[in-house]
């Protein structure tokens, strides 16, 4: 199986990133697992959310970040990786002047229906996830 990067229509994904689902179940040949490319522009972070099956992975690529793992909050930039075990509330902002960009690994595969956002952008919002798509 391969993707091409051009080919991947990026989508805006539950926690406010842009997404391109680089290998995933639902259209690829990967089981597993899945493995995505983010975007968090600059200025701006994702919801605070979490997943309750999913492990996850993220590799910053470039940009720098401010990231929150349950308690902790620390800086992340290009080539350093951060594992978020399954159940863990995690964020990241992008405190850099360009776009952050993180492959992000999840196993088992990513699904809307793992991620329970922790905060919400508009009074009354939902924050179970499949309400929100």
């Amino acid at each position: 199986m391969h993707t091409r990067y051009a080919a991947i229509v990026p989508y805006a994904t539950l926690d406010g990133s842009e997404i391109r689902e680089l290998m995933h179940p639902d259209r690829h040949g990967v089981r597993q697992q899945s493995l995505a490319e983010a975007l968090v522009a600059p200025g701006t972070a994702t919801r605070l959310h979490r997943h309750r099956a999913s492990e996850e992975l993220y590799h910053v690529t470039a940009g720098r970040g401010r990231m929150t793992l349950g308690e902790e909050s620390f800086e992340v930039a290009e080539g350093d990786t951060v594992l978020i075990p399954p159940g863990t509330p995690h964020r990241i902002e992008n405190v850099g002047n360009t776009p952050l960009h993180i492959l992000c690994a999840c196993s088992p595969a990513y699904r809307h229906e793992d991620t329970e956002l922790l905060e919400i952008s508009e009074p009354g919002q939902s924050t179970n996830a499949p309400a929100l798509l």
